[in-house]
């Protein structure tokens, strides 16, 4: 190859990493996380792959965006840790050279009904989901391109009201109080900040400790019948991500229609 076609290709990736969308995805190591990434890679946009603790999962996310011809790096930190998630989102910045796209899925799940529910377990709970949440936001908020989209994540069970998850939804409650409120704060800045409520998903977090009996009766809820994938959620967020240009401040409740 000769120096001026190599230099030529250089010179086009350089130009290719100042224009492309660029997009952190929290959680991206597995579940709704990982197909939101894949999805946002497939349309173009290189991607910040971010883990709590999977390293060699979110690697594996990485390879498959790469292996499918995208971008895409690994980054990691606690979520409620305003100083890591600060070197996490700096470590995207570096990399593609700016922030257009934050997609914010990850959180924990912890069940039980309120008279027996450890307190413990609660702060653990509202630490990650809602100072997480607030964390990813500020910075988002501090780093995103006009053009941009914030997107956090609640659940259809703020208004399922299913047993059982009175903390959790209380959590994403205050995730769905947040987000219309900095859509607001935004603007001017040509910057949309939306969350979507999954319904139902066949993902491990999901999936985890329900028997077939309670699967197939969630299943039997929407009238498409069927569990949600992370795959359809992932088409919601690249929704919001791009095209969903004139929704702004909205909770989209993405279940099949069960509420």
């Amino acid at each position: 190859m000769s120096e001026i076609t190599e230099t030529t290709k250089t010179a086009e990736a350089t130009e290719a990493s100042k224009t492309a969308r660029v997009a952190l995805v929290t959680g991206a190591s597995g579940g709704i996380g990982r197909a939101v990434a894949q999805r946002l890679a497939a349309d173009g946009m290189a991607v910040g792959v971010h883990y709590a603790g999977n390293k060699a999962a979110a690697d594996e996310t990485v390879a498959a965006i790469e292996a499918a011809g995208g971008r895409a790096i690994a980054v990691t930190g606690d979520v409620a840790d305003e100083d890591v998630m600060a070197a996490a989102f700096d470590a995207v910045e570096r990399a593609f050279g700016g922030l257009d796209v934050v997609v914010h899925t990850a959180g924990v799940m912890i069940l039980g009904p309120v008279s027996e529910y450890d307190l413990d377990a609660f702060d653990r709970l509202t630490r990650t989901n809602v100072r997480g949440t607030f964390v990813v936001a500020q910075q988002a908020a501090r780093r995103v391109r006009g053009g941009g989209a914030i997107i956090t994540f609640s659940t259809s069970v703020t208004r399922l009201s299913f047993p059982g998850y009175a903390a959790y939804a209380a959590s994403k409650g205050a995730v769905e109080a947040m987000t219309p409120v900095l859509a607001r704060e935004l603007r001017g800045r040509d910057i949309t900040v939306n969350a979507v409520a999954p319904g139902p998903t066949a993902t491990p977090l999901f999936l985890e400790g329900k028997d077939e009996e309670t699967i197939a009766r969630l299943a039997a809820q929407p009238p498409l019948e069927r569990l949600g994938t992370p795959e359809d959620i992932a088409g919601t967020v690249a929704f919001l991500a791009g095209p969903g240009r004139w929704v702004n401040g909205q909770v989209l409740f993405a279940n099949g229609g069960i509420a």
